[in-house]
C-alpha cells in the first residue's frame, strides 16, 4: 500500500468516517454506514467501491446485504493509523455511532467476519 493512495483515501469525511467506523465495529452493512453517516445508499456505496478498488476494503456478500471490513493484506501501518486516529477523535463519532445505535433493525451477520468463506 503505498502511503500516498492510503491518506488521500482517508482525506475525504465520508471515507475516513466509514473506515473510523469500521475500524470500532469490525464489519458493517452498507445500510449501517448510510444510516450512521446520515447520507444516501449512492453516495457511501460509491465511496466504499472506492476503499475496495484501493485495497483498503473488502466485501462480502450475505443474501441481500453487503459487508465491508478491512482487506486482510491492509499493511499493519495503515491498521496503527486508523486505530490512533479513531482513539483520538471520539467526538468526531458520537453523533454516527448514535444514529446507528438508534436503526430499528440492523441485518444478522452469518458469521464472524474472519471465519466466513466469502
Amino acid at each position: 500500500m503505498e502511503p500516498s493512495v492510503f491518506f488521500k483515501a482517508m482525506a475525504d469525511d465520508t471515507r475516513l468516517c466509514c473506515l473510523l467506523l469500521i475500524q470500532q465495529q469490525g464489519e458493517l452493512c452498507v445500510c449501517e454506514l448510510t444510516a450512521a453517516l446520515a447520507q444516501s445508499q449512492p453516495k457511501v456505496s460509491r465511496h466504499l467501491a472506492q476503499l475496495r478498488n484501493q485495497g483498503i476494503l473488502q466485501d462480502r456478500r450475505q443474501g441481500q446485504w453487503v459487508f465491508y471490513r478491512f482487506d486482510e493484506t491492509l499493511p499493519t501501518w495503515c491498521r496503527q493509523v486508523l486505530e490512533a486516529t479513531l482513539q483520538d477523535n471520539q467526538a468526531m463519532l458520537a453523533a454516527p455511532i448514535e444514529r446507528l445505535h438508534a436503526m430499528h433493525w440492523r441485518p444478522e451477520r452469518c458469521c464472524a467476519a474472519a471465519a466466513c468463506g466469502d
